[in-house]
């Protein structure tokens, strides 16, 4: 993967920024996804946060080696402390974090009353948590995605302000994924079905079916076929 070529879960991120937006690409490692965004003249202006200076020091070398300097601002920060007023920075893109972690940053933003026209957002664990954090800031869920790569299923939510009011449902599969149900989401749910049906076994040879945790993971379980059929 480069910034020519980007992985199939960075080029569904960058299938939902707006075309002529100005983003901020907060750990961004290599700088692919914003260099491949300019390189294609899908936007204007990025904003590159690194929290350490080994990714820094590798996103500024391909944008250099692009010829893409004058058209960023690259920023050793935390989370969105990177992105400064004069940035007039429109969208946020955050990728290849779990979704524990990316509510933080986003809450570390709100508190500084930093919000955004659009965030596009890559959790790869803990998405419902997510889902959470932009009900009660006043984030809307606009848009959302799956895709399969190898092993890993990786989602993407897109939020917009507004006002939105989530099931634990929603919270869970996505309330645009659920009613989509695209091969990628539906593969994703099986495998979580056959992992719990292990976890089932497993527990029934220790003896523990009548185990509160037994009970919890087969309420999950008819929740997963419930949405899947």
């Amino acid at each position: 993967m480069d910034s020519l070529n980007l992985s199939p879960r960075l080029a569904m991120v960058a299938r939902f920024v707006t075309p002529g937006a100005r983003i901020a690409d907060i750990g961004s490692d290599h700088g692919y996804l914003p260099a491949h965004l300019l390189l294609n003249q899908n936007i204007t202006y990025a904003v590159i946060g690194e929290v350490a200076s080994g990714p820094l020091e590798n996103a500024k070398h391909e944008l250099d080696r692009r010829h893409l300097t004058a058209y960023t601002q690259v920023r050793l920060a935390n989370g969105l402390a990177a992105i400064l007023p004069e940035d007039n920075v429109t969208e946020v893109t955050i990728a290849g974090m779990g979704g524990i972690l990316i509510s933080e940053i986003l809450s570390a933003g709100y508190q500084r009353h930093q919000k955004f026209e659009k965030l596009i957002l890559q959790p790869n664990t803990d998405e419902q948590v997510l889902r959470t954090w932009l009900e009660q800031h006043h984030y809307q869920i606009t848009a959302e995605d799956i895709v399969q790569e190898g092993k890993h299923f990786y989602e993407v939510i897109v939020a917009q302000p507004g006002e939105q009011v989530l099931s634990e449902t929603d919270r869970l599969f996505g309330p645009l994924l659920r009613k989509q149900q695209a091969p990628a989401f539906f593969a994703k749910w099986q495998k979580e079905l056959q992992r719990i049906e292990t976890i089932f076994d497993n527990l029934a040879a220790a003896d523990k079916v009548e185990t509160s945790a037994y009970q919890e993971w087969h309420i999950r379980y008819t929740q997963i076929q419930e949405v899947l059929s």
